[in-house]
């Protein structure tokens, strides 16, 4: 199967939205439309550091990608956070995943970020084993405070 990964443009937002529910979905997660709305208007600002990729085949969107270049205190470089990754489920386990985080890896080198680094939710064991497999699991847990 031919995938072709490339970033989202105006046009996309039709293909774009229902890959994001699905993202949304996956982890029993809502959002309200305003958020959404603003989270698509980000990706088309080129001042904005957050970024959005879909990946297609035969003109059907099939998953996405999106990640945020960022600061560090223990790096010179920037970093890359790949905060969403969706696949189709019919599509997963067929290297569409790999191809879209490939395509971060390569937008990170080309910006000359210094890493990629992403989290998933500890029962999602079958990405985990694709994750695995092209990056290393530091052993950190993650602690928050919504406000």
């Amino acid at each position: 199967m031919s995938i072709e990964i490339r970033p989202v443009t105006h046009a996309d937002h039709a293909a774009w939205l229902p890959l994001w529910q699905g993202y949304l979905d996956f982890y029993q997660s809502e959002l309200p439309a305003a958020v959404s709305a603003m989270t698509w208007q980000r990706f088309l600002d080129p001042s904005e550091p957050t970024h959005a990729a879909l990946a297609w085949h035969d003109g059907q969107a099939l998953g996405l990608v999106q990640w945020i270049f960022h600061r560090s205190n223990w790096l010179v470089e920037h970093s890359c956070y790949l905060q969403d990754l969706f696949v189709s489920p019919g599509l997963r386990g067929t290297g569409v995943g790999r191809l879209l985080i490939e395509h971060v890896y390569a937008q990170a080198r080309e910006a000359g970020a210094a890493k990629v680094h992403w989290l998933t939710h500890e029962s999602n064991s079958t990405a985990m084993q694709l994750y695995d497999r092209i990056a290393e699991r530091p052993g950190f847990v993650q602690y928050r405070k919504t406000f």
